[in-house]
């Protein structure tokens, strides 16, 4: 099973692209760190106050994959740089 996550935020702490770029490298990284995900920016590049992640995961199993996802979701929103907005999470 493959569940994906498209996940819209919005960044207060940055006040560049600078700043936001360095916030994106420290998500990704914990993402790829702690779950078995694949991560990455999908929007919103020219923008500094607002991103979005897509988040991957494949299993032999549904609910594992759904768990992997809910997550890696749980990890975003510990960061308080940030704040998740819009959330869309699908079973391929």
């Amino acid at each position: 099973m493959i569940v994906y996550a498209e996940i819209e935020c919005m960044l207060y702490d940055g006040h560049s692209l600078k700043d936001k770029r360095s916030i994106i490298k420290k998500v990704i990284s914990k993402l790829r760190q702690t779950s078995n995900v694949s991560v990455t920016e999908l929007d919103f590049h020219d923008l500094w106050q607002r991103t979005k992640f897509g988040i991957v995961s494949i299993s032999t199993d549904y609910v594992h994959a759904e768990k992997i996802i809910q997550h890696a979701i749980g990890q975003i929103d510990s960061f308080s740089e940030l704040e998740r907005t819009i959330t869309n999470v699908e079973r391929l």
